[in-house]
């Protein structure tokens, strides 16, 4: 099975997508978009920069959790991960977004 991306609208009434991998783990989630077409292009974005490995920006929080952030080409945030509690464990999610997001089918849920 596939990664794919699912395209739902949050209780504000904003469009979210978020990006599971083949094992149904959430490996990227973005902002909320007040209109579809905006979270599609998210989407779109997504597929295009995950490609690239500059455009992740690896985080530690302050208590030793670890994060990550895709960037489009202006530096804007496209999506985000969950926590991770290693560093290691935060670049196996950036392999696998870089995986599962170029061939990912769209869903609406």
């Amino acid at each position: 099975m596939a990664g794919k991306f699912e395209l739902y609208k949050d209780k504000a009434g904003e469009f979210r997508f978020r990006l599971k991998a083949s094992n149904g783990q959430v490996i990227l989630a973005s902002e909320g978009y007040k209109q579809q077409a905006g979270a599609m292009n998210g989407i779109n974005s997504v597929k295009k920069n995950a490609q690239l490995d500059g455009r992740f920006d690896r985080r530690e929080g302050k208590n030793g959790s670890h994060r990550f952030n895709l960037l489009a080409g202006n530096g804007q945030v496209i999506g985000t991960s969950e926590s991770y509690k290693t560093a290691a464990a935060r670049d196996n999610g950036i392999r696998s977004v870089m995986k599962n997001a170029p061939d990912a089918k769209i869903v609406e849920i």
